[in-house]
């Protein structure tokens, strides 16, 4: 089944633009997207989420196309794109909610991802209503959600050994 978010060729993998994304809309600023951008750089943008589960729920994605975080390598490159977009999130929720009690970032991990472009959710709890939480709660080995800090873990590049 094909997602009605985000169609690319099968063969294309990290791509700056897919054939049709509506995140790649949003992140080139093409004239269809009407999104409001609270952020941007030369790496990311970040954007209300159309159905929020939580008191604050914003996106951070990357420019590049990148499916999931299952196409994230464990490089310095991917590693410091991914702890940009934490910060971006944390800046955005500490502006936007300061009185939120608990902040959340993570991702959806296939096959439980809306839209194959990478995105990482940040939430200022709490949820609502309540019963969202549970899309944003990690499946062990079924995936599910991935806090952001549990994903760098796993991207992180591993110190050089020199004898």
């Amino acid at each position: 089944m094909r997602n009605p978010f985000c169609f690319r060729r099968p063969a294309a993998k990290r791509a700056p633009m897919a054939d049709w994304c509506v995140f790649c809309d949003i992140a080139g600023r093409a004239p269809s997207s009407t999104t409001a951008l609270l952020y941007s750089d030369d790496k990311v943008v970040a954007f209300q989420d159309i159905n929020p589960s939580a008191f604050r729920h914003y996106l951070v994605i990357p420019i590049e196309h990148i499916p999931t975080v299952n196409d994230l390598r464990i490089t310095n490159e991917d590693h410091q794109l991914v702890s940009h977009m934490v910060k971006v999130g944390k800046d955005l929720l500490d502006r936007d909610a300061p009185r939120s009690e608990e902040h959340r970032f993570g991702f959806h991990q296939p096959p439980f991802n809306s839209v194959d472009h990478l995105h990482l959710h940040c939430l200022a709890l709490p949820f609502m209503p309540s019963w969202k939480q549970v899309k944003y709660t990690p499946l062990g080995p079924l995936g599910g959600f991935i806090d952001a800090d549990k994903l760098l873990e796993r991207i992180k590049p591993q110190a050089e050994v020199h004898s």
